[in-house]
């Protein structure tokens, strides 16, 4: 179906109005998509310029020759509904922002699989470690691995004179 598009010199502004006012660029593409077409530029060379496929250059020309410009809007984004209700949200932002010790644990820090387990326990949503820290990035959080070490939590002079007796025994050799 090469048919090209013809646009009238009002029909031309709307398109490149939405274009040059719309913060999607999906919604940009799709209005130079329709502009390149009626121009008589081929599926090739418009996907080509563009980076799309030939198809969403087909299926682009397709519903804006059916539904008008209010076709250049995407329907809907692509995929499932994500799981992540606002309550699982804010339960999240809680949790991340307390002290575990504080809610009964063993540790201090969060590690993505704890406070995964943690929501899974309190709300009853388990995601995977990956897709939580998404969710975490999505609210301005990061997670950083833990540095584990005995500091504070061992004998510092018997730790000192257990390494010294070690570089002795080492020497001695």
């Amino acid at each position: 179906m090469g048919r090209t598009i013809k646009l009238t010199d009002t029909r031309w502004e709307q398109v490149d109005h939405l274009r040059m006012s719309t913060a999607s660029a999906d919604v940009f593409r799709n209005c130079t998509i329709i502009l390149m077409s009626a121009v008589g530029r081929s599926k090739v060379s418009i996907s080509n310029d563009l980076g799309c496929c030939t198809d969403t250059v087909a299926r682009v020309r397709r519903l804006y020759r059916q539904g008008g410009i209010r076709a250049l809007h995407p329907i809907k984004p692509p995929g499932r509904p994500s799981r992540a209700t606002a309550e699982f949200i804010n339960q999240m932002k809680q949790a991340v922002q307390t002290n575990p010790v504080t809610l009964g644990y063993g540790f201090s820090t969060w590690s993505a699989a704890r406070l995964a387990q943690h929501l899974a326990k309190i709300t009853g949503t388990r995601f995977s470690d990956d897709q939580l820290r998404r969710l975490l990035h999505q609210e301005g959080f990061s997670m950083h691995r833990p540095k584990h070490t005995l500091k504070g939590k061992r004998d510092e002079q018997a730790y000192e004179k257990a390494k010294k007796d070690l570089i002795g025994l080492k020497k001695k050799r």
